[in-house]
C-alpha cells in the first residue's frame, strides 16, 4: 500500500525555541531515558506478543500496538534531537533585562512581576513569559526606571520597569 505524499504545513519548519532552564532540561533528558528504558522495551514486548498471533492485516491490536511503538520511537527521536541544540539560560549579570530574568513592572497603574524564559516553559498565569513575546521582547535590553511602549491590538501601554533581578 502507498501512503500519500503530503506537503508540510505552514509551521513544518518552524525550528523550536531552543533556551530552557536547567531543571526543565534536566526533566526533558529524564523522560527521555523513561522512554529509551521502560516506555520502548515495554512496546516492543507488546508488539511482538501481539506479532505472534498471525495475521497482521486482521489483527487490529497489533496494527495499534506497532502505532504506539511509533509513536514512542518518534517522541525519542524529537527529544533526543531537541536536547542536542537546547542553550541552558544564565541570569544575566548586569541590570538590564534579559533571559532568565525576573521584572516588575507597573503597567496600567498596577505593579505585575514577569519571569522572562524560552518558548517552551511559558505559563502567563504563574508570570512566566516568552522572550518572544510582544512583552518579553519589548523588556529585553532594558533597565530598570526605563519606560516601555507597546502597541497592542487597539491601544499603546505604557510600562515602566520598576526591578530587575
Amino acid at each position: 500500500m502507498r501512503l500519500p505524499v503530503r506537503k508540510g504545513g505552514k509551521y513544518t519548519f518552524i525550528k523550536p525555541d531552543p533556551y530552557l532552564t536547567s531543571a526543565k532540561a534536566a526533566e526533558l533528558k529524564k523522560r527521555l531515558e523513561w522512554l529509551k528504558k521502560v516506555a520502548q522495551p515495554r512496546a516492543i514486548k507488546e508488539v511482538s506478543r501481539l506479532a505472534e498471533m498471525g495475521d497482521f492485516s486482521e489483527n487490529a491490536a497489533y496494527q495499534m500496538a506497532k502505532g504506539r511503538l511509533r509513536g514512542i520511537n518518534q517522541e525519542i527521536i524529537e527529544l533526543h534531537d531537541y536536547l542536542n541544540q537546547v542553550v541552558i539560560i544564565e541570569p544575566p549579570r548586569d541590570n538590564r533585562v534579559g533571559l532568565g530574568s525576573r521584572v516588575e513592572v507597573e503597567m496600567d497603574g498596577e505593579n505585575k512581576s514577569f519571569l522572562i524564559l524560552g518558548s517552551k516553559e511559558t505559563n502567563p498565569s504563574k508570570g512566566i513569559i516568552s522572550h518572544n513575546s510582544p512583552l518579553g521582547a519589548a523588556l529585553l535590553g532594558r533597565q530598570a526606571g526605563e519606560e516601555v511602549n507597546l502597541k497592542l491590538a487597539n491601544r499603546w501601554l505604557k510600562i515602566r520597569i520598576i526591578k530587575v533581578n
